[in-house]
């Protein structure tokens, strides 16, 4: 019965149906199933077979976007549960994202958060046009392993050196881990600014995060 409830939020996250999602979540409460066990495996497993589909070219964005809102559903209803039994999900690192000053893009960089939110990250999105300054002080603030910047416009890539420069200053560089992203994005300029991961969509920046904190 808890198999085919697994099974059923698996595909609910594939097919991208927030509702059904949603739905199901709240059954496994009703049902009594452990809300820890729902989400590792039920929609993990889940979110995990939308990033392949779109990895192997069978999904686009859209599709991405889709299960990413779905798996959020879900979580929505199960995380308060594990905080009133006094558990929580094995969170893999902490994530600072946002676009960087002068550039207002949001849908790459949110759903970035997204999908590492649903892989086990706690992510704190500073939203758009963030100053270099802000990204430090949040770092900071959160103790994050891993700062997330995005940028779509070349004219605002030069904000992500800065970035990385301001950590350093900061003396906290050494202990976070610096990601970069967006169209005019290359891992070429990742290497040329000292930034520790590059990734061109969301479903590989999953990786590079997790290979970020190892």
């Amino acid at each position: 019965m808890t198999e085919e409830l697994f099974k059923n939020m698996a595909q609910a996250v594939i097919d991208g149906d927030d509702e059904e999602a949603e739905a199901l979540a709240q059954q496994a409460l009703n049902q009594g199933v452990d809300p820890l066990a729902a989400i590792n495996e039920g929609l993990t497993p889940g979110m995990d077979v939308v990033g392949e589909l779109y990895a192997s070219g069978e999904y686009f964005l859209p599709d991405l976007i889709l299960g990413g809102e779905a798996m959020k559903a879900a979580l929505a209803v199960l995380e308060p549960a594990l905080a009133a039994a006094g558990q929580e999900r094995q969170v893999l690192g902490t994530v600072v994202l946002g676009t960087v000053e002068g550039d207002i893009h949001e849908i790459g960089k949110s759903l970035v958060g997204s999908m590492l939110s649903a892989n086990g990250f706690r992510v704190h999105d500073l939203g758009i046009d963030v100053e270099a300054g802000e990204f430090v002080t949040r770092a900071r603030e959160f103790d994050a392993d891993i700062v997330a910047l995005s940028a779509l416009l070349t004219t605002t890539m030069t904000v992500m050196r800065k970035v990385v420069n301001e950590l350093q200053s900061a003396g906290i560089r050494d202990k976070t881990h610096v990601m970069i992203g967006g169209a005019p994005v290359t891992q070429h300029y990742a290497d040329e600014i000292g930034a520790d991961g590059y990734s061109d969509n969301a479903s590989a920046a999953v990786e590079v995060a997790r290979s970020l904190v190892g």
